[in-house]
């Protein structure tokens, strides 16, 4: 045997024996061992990363999905050969999911660069899959494109009344549950509503994380067209993987590498897709953390420059009043990139060696208009998003305007303190809790350094004495995040967080703060030398990375703000000087 200047397949990355021949003498010989044919053993590889898990409701259909890229892989002339990586199913983690997201990351990163692959199919779906995967993705930069798990199909139920309803997770189910809450919901009717929100495979039915995400890898160029809405159980979902996992071949004798897709331009078209959507708050955090690792950098006041210029067009959940297969009956992401069209960067690269401008050349079908919007009327004129600054938040902080009570985006309240997530559950239905619906609640101590490491808990819920009388918003600031699904006029991501000393661990029970979505301040009114002698008396809640051991340790000495994605200092980008 002689060296192979140009290896592809299991000739790729061999394993070091310090004897080239030995190596791929030894690994074709294991690999002779599943089955394959020597002629097969000569083909290029698609690797595709698989997240199917017992843990991962969102993913259960993921077999199925699976064999369908290896279809497309096999029928373009690839070997396909799949590889388990670390699954990320929302609701089974502990003590959130987010802590883990650049654990999986580093797992589908390294793997990808260790293992013999040309290119790489990533099959993700729940919440914080995708932006795991594209981050590790862009790191690795091989040839690589993004397939949707897809959403699930809304189910119905019929309420005391008589009335029907389509019920999907989980907008939702935060709905009847404020209603529980408030006792205008049983035990026996919550409990029916329990088991009819969430019926079949996919990720949840609104356009909360998971769809946001989707959407935004779609936008990217990471996805094929017209895939990131496809509910999960329907054809075209099994159609998208064949026709994936075939792109994919062809990415090999043509490769684009993520770093070519994820550009400044592209980030912009995401950001922009973003508001449009009236997107998860969470997508800020994973796009900052993508683009980051593409050495790219999403400054808040970019952000909200693109929000003051690009209108909200899609009536989905939380913000309107549909669901994912809506959107996907009604022309899917493609038919919201039209109505963009002359925001967008239409020079940007994609997945299938097309630029955005020609995929949006292509032939389009009819759009449901009162599910899309046309951008000459708008369903806001302005961004679903904005990020806020003041002397409570220096470092930004972020609301979802589209889905916020109007009447509360601008505010001066009294601050009713929570300075810890059980703080919070210990208090907030207390019937003596001194609180009123004129009132601001605070929660601090659950940022990203916190023992609770940014948890979807800023959705603080009305204090049970307010909501029983039929309250439904109030102004919620905290250093937390809050589910895609979730609605309300709510504060979030404040930084520098609480657990580090910023300036919301300095709040007490009493204070005046003011909210400004107008002019986008958050300003605590209390004067400096009170704030100073606070400061002075803090004893802040961040870990000792000395007294942890393992994952726990690494997270906490290298895990950023939020305003830096949440990544980990080491994974960023050495480059400086992005695209």
């Amino acid at each position: 045997m002689t060296k192979n200047t140009t290896s592809h397949g299991f000739a790729r990355g061999l394993t070091n024996y310090g004897d080239f021949d030995f190596s791929l003498y030894l690994r074709r010989s294991f690999a002779a061992s599943m089955g394959y044919l020597p002629e097969t053993m000569e083909k290029p590889i698609v690797g595709i990363a698989y997240t199917g898990s017992g843990f991962n409701n969102c993913h259960r259909h993921f077999p199925e999905l699976l064999e369908a890229v290896k279809r497309g892989v096999l029928m373009a002339g690839a070997l396909p050969i799949d590889f388990p990586t670390i699954s990320l199913g929302e609701v089974y983690l502990n003590p959130t999911s987010l802590k883990f997201r650049n654990l999986m990351s580093m797992d589908t990163e390294e793997m990808i660069r260790a293992q013999p692959m040309d290119a790489v199919v990533l099959m993700g779906g729940c919440d914080k899959t995708v932006p795991a995967q594209l981050m590790g993705a862009v790191s690795a930069d091989l040839p690589t494109i993004q397939l949707i798990g897809g959403p699930m199909m809304t189910s119905r139920y019929t309420t005391a009344a008589g009335d029907e309803e389509r019920l999907g997770a989980c907008t939702d189910c935060r709905r009847f549950w404020a209603q529980y809450r408030a006792g205008t919901v049983d035990d026996v009717e919550i409990r029916d509503i329990e088991r009819r929100l969430a019926t079949t495979a996919g990720s949840c039915a609104v356009m909360g994380t998971a769809s946001t995400m989707a959407c935004i890898a779609e936008a990217l160029g990471m996805a094929l067209p017209g895939t990131a809405a496809i509910p999960a159980v329907h054809a075209d979902r099994l159609r998208a993987a064949e026709a994936t996992g075939a792109a994919a071949v062809r990415m090999i004798s043509r490769p684009i590498k993520p770093t070519e897709i994820v550009t400044r331009k592209s980030v912009e078209n995401a950001l922009r897709v973003l508001l449009a959507l009236g997107g998860s708050t969470n997508a800020v955090i994973h796009l900052t953390a993508i683009a980051g690792r593409a050495g790219i950098d999403i400054p808040l006041d970019w952000f909200n420059e693109l929000s003051e210029t690009t209108p909200v067009l899609v009536n989905l959940k939380p913000v309107g009043s549909h669901y994912m297969e809506d959107l996907f009956a009604a022309g899917g992401l493609g038919a919201v990139l039209r109505e963009l069209k002359p925001l967008l960067n239409l020079d940007c690269m994609t997945v299938t060696g097309e630029t955005l401008g020609e995929r949006l050349a292509a032939e389009s079908g009819p759009v449901n208009r009162d599910v899309v919007s046309p951008a000459s009327a708008p369903l806001e004129p302005k961004g679903g998003l904005v990020a806020l600054f003041g002397s409570l938040a220096p470092g930004g902080a972020i609301l979802k305007r589209s889905a916020a009570d109007p009447a509360l985006l601008e505010k001066e309240g009294r601050a009713v303190v929570f300075t810890s997530l059980e703080d919070l559950s210990a208090r907030i239905d207390d019937p003596d809790l001194d609180v009123t619906a004129d009132d601001i609640l605070v929660l601090q101590n659950a940022g990203p350094r916190s023992p609770s490491g940014m948890p979807e808990a800023g959705y603080l819920p009305i204090p049970k004495k307010l909501s029983s009388k039929g309250v439904k918003d109030m102004v919620r600031i905290s250093d937390a995040r809050m589910s895609g699904t979730a609605f309300g006029t709510i504060v979030l991501h404040v930084t520098p967080e609480a657990a580090i000393g910023g300036p919301l661990a300095l709040v007490r029970n009493g204070d005046r703060i003011a909210l400004s979505v107008t002019n986008k301040k958050l300003d605590l009114l209390v004067d400096e030398e009170e704030l100073n002698r606070r400061r002075a008396e803090l004893v802040t809640t961040e870990r000792d990375p000395n007294n942890l051991r393992g994952y726990d340790r690494l997270y906490a000495e290298q895990v950023l703000q939020a305003d830096q994605g949440c990544d980990f200092s080491m994974l960023q980008s050495l480059n400086n000087n992005p695209k």
